[in-house]
């Protein structure tokens, strides 16, 4: 039924209990499942008030931090790091918490509480569901901090590369633009959720955790701070790309006004000679083509010097 369940003790060794009650005689039991999991909905009504219940098997979720009856409901996301998949189509954790239990819920594999499930296999876990809580936090921050900084250097790459005016847009600029708006649809209410949670005065969460979980909480408003100037920088850098374009076709255009503009005389008097009707000038002088050419060269010439008085080159 569950991915996992372990009673944890003060110095943080487990054991696997052999009951079905939704806490043990430790310090607290930690419950972790999926919410594909079809015996789930009935396991939260048996043990669980309807409103943390329901927050644990919703279906789509968005941050949020709420208290109920001294315990806490949480929701939260992380990079997704599951393979072939979008590292920003965050995945969440539904989490409730209480002194004496700890349920997260997960839909795809989250890859900070599968650390915490290691340690615990190991005999490492944390000792607390508070000091759960910021393993758990610290974990998914540490994640979207490096992915943040990813983005960044190869924001960075696209402004150097700017120096050469020549050089064409980056084919996955669009992408990085679409990622950093998805990351930031999430990250903002955790930030806020992670705000709320820091100031929280509850049990359950010791002044030595909530100094700990406020640190979490600045470093989430550093990332969404930037987010926001990655937004900025990454809309500038195809601005300046699409403006290297515009001037680049213009110049294109310049060029070809300006040999339509000479070409245009030099191509009606050839249409007019070129005409094979009687009365034509200069059909019986054999000297008459190379007059016809010297004339369109002067008059080339003339149309150069008119262009540049009137400064079109």
């Amino acid at each position: 039924m569950p991915i996992c369940v372990f009673d944890i003790a003060e110095d943080g060794t487990t054991t696997v209990p052999q009951d079905n009650n939704l806490t043990g005689d430790r310090v607290f039991r930690w419950w972790h499942f999926d919410l594909a999991d079809p015996l789930l909905e009935a396991w939260t009504r048996e043990h669980l008030h309807s409103i943390p219940g329901g927050a644990l098997i919703q279906s789509k979720t968005r941050p949020r931090c709420d208290t109920f009856e001294g315990g806490l409901i949480l929701n939260l996301r992380g990079i997704n790091l599951n393979a072939g998949q979008d590292a920003d189509e965050m995945v969440s954790v539904r989490i409730y918490a209480d002194e004496d239990v700890l349920i997260t819920v997960r839909r795809n594999k989250v890859f900070a509480i599968d650390a915490i499930r290691r340690n615990a296999e190991a005999q490492q876990a944390p000792a607390s569901t508070a000091k759960f809580l910021e393993t758990l936090i610290e974990g998914l921050t540490d994640r979207v901090d490096q992915h943040v900084a990813t983005i960044d250097a190869r924001t960075d790459h696209y402004e150097i590369a700017l120096e050469d005016k020549n050089t064409p847009m980056p084919r996955d600029l669009p992408e990085n633009r679409r990622s950093v708006i998805r990351l930031r649809r999430y990250l903002e209410p955790q930030r806020a959720a992670l705000s709320k949670l820091s100031t929280l005065d509850l049990p359950l969460i010791p002044e030595t955790v909530s100094l700990g979980l406020r640190e979490l909480a600045n470093r989430a408003a550093i990332a969404v701070e930037e987010l926001d100037e990655l937004q900025g920088r990454l809309i500038s850098v195809q601005e300046e790309h699409d403006g290297n374009i515009a001037q680049s076709q213009a110049r294109h255009s310049y060029v070809l006004s300006v040999a339509a503009a000479i070409f245009l005389p030099l191509g009606f008097l050839t249409g007019l000679f070129g005409v094979n009707v009687g009365g034509m000038p200069g059909v019986g002088s054999p000297s008459a083509f190379a007059i016809l050419c010297l004339s369109m060269l002067g008059l080339g010439a003339i149309m150069v010097a008119l262009l540049k008085l009137v400064r079109w080159f």
